[in-house]
């Protein structure tokens, strides 16, 4: 009896159309990234368990893949090692585990390689990660990050880059109404500041961070019963209703938070990043200043960035921050850096809700050529190897079959032109050259056929 074919939970295939789609969203990004000068790097999908584990927190090492030893993995183990449980037993069986992210395994490396670096260092990173997560819509155990960071300068022109990398990204991809949200860890210590709440920011951040999602009776509900007053709350409300320009919010901010230090750096630091996007050339840059942006403030130390296409069902496509002290963790102290990571899924779900995809995506040969018998097979193969040597995508049908049934094949293979060659074609030298699309057919010879081509292709 034969096996049922699956898939581990979590985990998807992706086929030709999905694949050509995904590779357009990646190239696209990809020649952004390396126009601002980012190089790429790739690290292993495994870890030694030591590197990941206490980076992410109790429920992030509960969500690691942990890999058995090869060979006998129990060997080393005793029957108390069973009694006492897991933590005494994973790390006789297991020592590396299936890496979380992409930014505890880039500190590693930059710890690791920190004399053979040239800082600031540049670099982006598209691979797959791993998490234990119970499946869901929109959730999976592998799923691919696209992270760019510069490490090594505190220099408020990396912020300023990642704006402009957002911008040209997004514009590649044909979106046009988005936002690009900003704010700081100093402001947000302001606000604390001002409301008299310093001591209790995390609880203040988190419950700031659900405002768009439950509305600002809920938050206010959430901080009354961490203990903050009702004058605080009423206060906090007032500020986390400044909106408008960055400009006027800018204004407002600096009357409201001004008197705190870290509230002021935080305010003049955006301004610098606004002035330093504008002084680049990018003026129209869709960059809004928003108080309630609070996203994972433990992590990052001063700006943080979220992006969210306008008029679609799905949530932030990128987002990212300063942070201080990333390799501190594998000992290399004060090491600034800055690095945001683009949704490769997300993006995928925003462009096909919106019908942006571009047909092109889905092309992966330009030309088939068909033939009538074994004399116009041999003179295609000839026609074939001339338009590959010149980098046009081309294949030939590989069997004899019914005219039919080959322009079918390029019909479902999306493939937008056709040569057909029979024995009129051999002795002319002029080859049937069909668009499919349109139906038009010319009669040209394959220098002729290879300068149609060519533009295409490229």
């Amino acid at each position: 009896m034969s096996q049922k074919p699956t898939l581990p939970k979590g985990t998807r295939d992706f086929g030709p159309q999905v694949m050509g789609r995904r590779n357009y969203i990646i190239d696209t990004i990809k020649q952004v990234f390396q126009k601002f000068g980012f190089m790429p790097l790739e690290t292993p999908a495994m870890e030694n368990l030591t590197t990941l584990t206490g980076k992410y927190g109790d429920e992030g090492d509960q969500l690691l893949f942990k890999v058995l030893n090869s060979g006998n993995f129990l060997a080393k183990t005793s029957l108390e090692d069973y009694e006492n449980g897991v933590k005494s037993m994973l790390h006789k069986v297991a020592e590396k585990g299936l890496k979380y992210d992409l930014t505890v395994p880039f500190a590693r490396y930059v710890v690791m390689n920190q004399h053979d670096l040239t800082f600031p260092f540049k670099r982006y990173q598209i691979q797959p990660v791993w998490r234990a997560d119970r499946p869901q819509r929109g959730r999976y155990r592998e799923f691919y990050q696209c992270d760019a960071d510069v490490v090594g300068t505190d220099s408020l022109i990396c912020e300023a880059e990642i704006i402009l990398m957002i911008n040209e990204v997004l514009q590649k991809l044909g979106f046009i109404d988005y936002s690009i949200k900003i704010n700081h860890r100093g402001i947000l210590s302001g606000i604390a500041e001002e409301i008299g709440a310093k001591g209790k920011e995390t609880d203040l951040f988190v419950a700031i961070d659900k405002l768009d999602k439950v509305g600002i009776d809920k938050v206010a509900d959430e901080l009354e019963y961490k203990g903050f007053t009702k004058e605080s709350i009423e206060r906090l409300k007032t500020i986390l209703n400044i909106s408008g320009v960055s400009e006027s919010v800018v204004q407002q901010l600096t009357e409201n938070i001004g008197a705190s230090t870290s509230g002021l750096k935080g305010i003049n630091e955006v301004q610098e990043i606004i002035n330093l996007v504008s002084s680049l050339g990018l003026d129209d840059n869709n960059t809004e200043l928003d108080v309630t942006l609070a996203r994972g403030l433990s992590y990052y130390t001063g700006a943080i960035f979220e992006v969210k296409i306008n008029n679609v069902s799905i949530g932030s496509v990128s987002g990212g921050g300063r942070y201080d002290d990333l390799t501190g963790i594998f000992g290399l102290k004060d090491i600034s850096g800055v690095g945001f990571s683009f949704g490769i899924d997300r993006l995928y779900d925003c462009l096909d809700e919106l019908n942006l995809f571009n047909d092109e995506a889905l092309i992966f040969t330009n030309v088939l050529i068909v033939h009538f018998d074994q004399e116009s097979l041999n003179y295609g193969l000839k026609i074939l190897s001339e338009l590959r040597s010149v980098g046009i995508r081309a294949e030939v049908y590989p069997e004899s079959a019914k005219l039919k049934k080959q322009f079918g094949y390029a019909d479902k293979k999306n493939i937008p032109f056709t040569i057909a060659i029979g024995s009129d074609e051999i002795k002319s030298g002029l080859l049937s050259f069909k668009d499919m699309k349109t139906g038009e057919q010319k009669k040209l010879t394959s220098a002729e056929i290879i300068k149609n081509l060519k533009p295409i292709n490229e």
